[in-house]
């Protein structure tokens, strides 16, 4: 179980705005003819180099196993599936720490049936591939077999017979091989079938666009912005009880004997950069880790388990803040990492800034948390990631270098005390307001009701005033000394916490433009999005007129002759809650879109299943085909195969006949910049029908 939510985990945090689609797994399917009305059906596996297939055969805790699914009961299973392959590799697996079956190259799946009717055999096969690096999630492959079958038994036909028959009833994608030969028949491909829904089959056609109309954004502003974060994260982690009084120890160590020496000064500046490095590295793993399936991320960042347990692991470290109890790592850990500091050179130094990473992690551990957590919703995947690690590395090292650099500043220190355990008490209610964050993903996902805006603003409320009212002495906690009078600074911070409640509560402010409160702009993509509320409840964002539908937008769309926005989006998007409440009601873009274009919103991540009629194979743009089961997988499939993109916020504006009008755009935080995109396909659509 461990070793499966790492993998998911993992996974969540290597997602890219246009992530690379890995497909070494090619599947070929075929029977052969044993007697009357029974056959073995053979699912061969083509694999790329490098990569593997794994064996039906596993112990628990380790990869995916490959299963076979068989749907219906006019056929009789005798016995297993059995596993033939000149590349099969048993033994311990570094990767997985277990002993594995594995398949290099090619394999054949062989699976002995007895047809009862003159039915199709159907079902789906399950499996994982990884190489030594990396591994993509578990994928499905539909099968279908058409197999001929005997009312009587027949003598045995010739082989020129057996070839006619088997020709005329094989299925899609197989070679037939006849028993008695050796020769193998192609058979005619089947196309796969389309969406049911008529508007999903609604295809985006491109055409030559201007390169000054509508460019996507680049990204760098957000690994920036990450950096900026994670630098952040990293001065509020050197305000704790676990670092801060680390800094006058290890640069005095620097510094001893020859203040501002070259020697020290050269020691302190490979310590900081030791210590930039050791988070540096904590980020690699997720760069080896960042291949996945066009839309395997909106599947696990929408997870309701995953947020749940999120919900809750941000919960522990609220309390662990406020001093219930400690959040540390093995002692053996830090007791190697201590004693290899007396190495000396180099080497000790680097031990000295590893142990220091090791010891601070009661309390750089949550706010990291919280970095890594952030990244689950963001679209840059593990460059991200390594953007907010080196920031926060940064902002611990700084200090160690420039004291040892200047050793007078030191006494421009505040002296450690109990405003430490203070700071770290405060993090705690922080960690429990984002804490709701995460359950507030859960239930839009799933449309429960139980935190709508009106609940989460309230909560918010109450925990800032809690928070004052800490700060002013009247609560305390486990490591929390008597309060004998309240300093100045302690009033000022709670002055300040009361000043946000008072701006949460600003939050109930009602908008008759839009019929819904006043979304807060600090609260964008944290609280839930003003629409869904108890009392004014708001299907479309800042009540505009839109369709969830695509059917249904298209065909309005053709009857007003207005151009299409395609909204692709998800209910536990962040960006695409900014998007909404901050930069949709400015004033030209929400012209635009009330008056100018059909907006149609597709939620990528809505799981509500589709009618068994609709739930059905459709052909992918890499090649394969897979089973479309929820609303959000028809979605999000749409806009893998149109765009070969699978990240939210992305806006696309079309004409109703599917004719691309510009150049699409993810998320565009600044309003003026959207509304240049919007009247850019505006344009081009007045053009087309002059």
């Amino acid at each position: 179980m461990l070793r499966y939510l790492l993998l998911i985990f993992l996974s969540v945090l290597t997602f890219r705005s246009t992530a690379q689609i890995y497909d070494p797994v090619s599947w070929h399917t075929s029977f052969e003819p044993v007697e009357a009305n029974e056959y073995d059906l053979i699912f061969t596996a083509t694999i790329d180099d490098g990569w593997y297939v794994y064996s039906q055969f596993l112990e628990p805790g380790g990869p995916i196993p490959t299963a076979f699914v068989f749907e219906g009961d006019q056929f009789e299973l005798i016995g297993i599936v059995e596993e033939k392959g000149d590349y099969r590799s048993e033994g311990f697996d570094e990767i997985f720490g277990m002993n594995l079956i594995k398949f290099g190259k090619e394999v054949r799946f062989i699976q002995r049936i007895k047809l009862l009717a003159p039915v199709p055999v159907s079902g789906y096969l399950e499996f994982m591939t990884c190489d030594d690096t990396k591994c993509l999630p578990p994928n499905e492959e539909s099968f279908t077999f058409e197999l001929p079958f005997q009312e009587t038994q027949v003598p045995e036909e010739s082989e020129a017979a057996i070839e006619e028959q088997l020709d005329e009833s094989a299925s899609t994608n197989q070679e037939v091989v006849a028993s008695d030969s050796s020769t193998t028949l192609p058979v005619e491909e089947e196309v796969v079938e389309e969406i049911v829904d008529e508007g999903a089959a609604f295809m985006v056609r491109s055409a030559p666009l201007s390169e000054a109309c509508g460019d996507p954004l680049e990204t760098n502003r957000t690994n920036w912005g990450i950096f900026l974060m994670g630098f952040l994260g990293g001065l509020i982690a050197l305000l704790t009880p676990c670092v801060f009084p680390m800094i006058p120890l290890t640069v005095s160590f620097f510094t001893k004997g020859d203040q501002g020496s070259k020697h020290g000064i050269r020691g302190a500046v490979l310590y900081g950069s030791f210590i930039v490095l050791v988070y540096l590295v904590l980020s690699v793993p997720f760069h080896l880790l960042d291949s996945i399936n066009p839309d395997i991320l909106n599947e696990i960042s929408t997870n309701v388990w995953l947020n749940l347990s999120f919900f809750v692991i941000f919960l522990l470290f609220a309390f662990s803040f406020f001093g219930y109890f400690e959040l540390i790592l093995p002692s053996s850990w830090t007791n190697r990492a201590s004693s290899a500091e007396s190495s000396g050179g180099i080497v000790g130094i680097f031990f000295m800034a590893l142990t220091l990473s090791l010891v601070s992690f009661s309390c750089t551990g949550p706010i990291l948390g919280s970095l890594l957590a952030g990244a689950l919703t963001s679209t840059g995947g593990a460059m991200q990631l390594t953007a907010g690690m080196v920031g926060f590395g940064l902002a611990l090292a700084l200090p160690f270098t420039l004291f040892a650099a200047f050793p007078g500043w030191m006494k421009s220190m505040p002296k450690s005390g109990s405003w430490l355990n203070s700071l770290k008490v405060v993090l705690g209610f922080l960690e429990l307001a984002l804490a709701l964050k995460f359950l507030s993903n859960a239930d839009l996902v799933e449309h429960w009701g139980l935190l709508k805006i009106e609940p989460f603003l309230i909560l918010w409320i109450v925990i800032f005033l809690a928070m004052a009212v800490y700060l002013i002495g009247k609560i305390r906690f486990p490591h929390d000394p008597k309060v004998a009078t309240v300093g100045k600074g302690r009033i000022f911070f709670a002055v300040v916490a009361i000043a946000f409640a008072v701006y949460l509560g600003s939050g109930f402010r009602y908008q008759s433009e839009t019929g819904t409160f006043t979304p807060l702009k600090l609260l964008s993509g944290l609280a839930p999005p003003v629409g869904y509320s108890m009392i004014y409840p708001n299907d479309c964002p800042q009540n505009l007129n839109c369709f969830k539908n695509l059917a249904e937008g298209v065909d309005y769309a053709q009857s007003v002759n207005k151009p299409i926005m395609l909204d692709f989006t998800g209910h536990a998007c962040v960006n695409c809650r900014k998007m909404e409440e901050h930069v949709w009601p400015d004033p030209q873009v929400y012209e635009l879109l009330n008056e100018e274009f059909v907006l149609v919103s597709l939620y990528v991540d809505d799981r509500t299943e589709l009618p068994a009629d609709e739930q059905v194979e459709v052909a992918r743009a890499d090649g394969g085909t897979r089973k479309l089961r929820t609303i959000g997988h028809k979605w999000s499939h749409f806009q893998t195969e149109n765009f070969q993109v699978n990240s939210q916020p992305y806006y696309a504006l079309v004409t109703p006949d599917g004719q691309l009008l510009n150049h699409p755009v993810a998320y565009t935080p600044e309003a003026n910049e959207y509304a240049n995109f919007l009247r850019c396909g505006l344009d081009t659509f007045i053009d087309q029908n002059e």
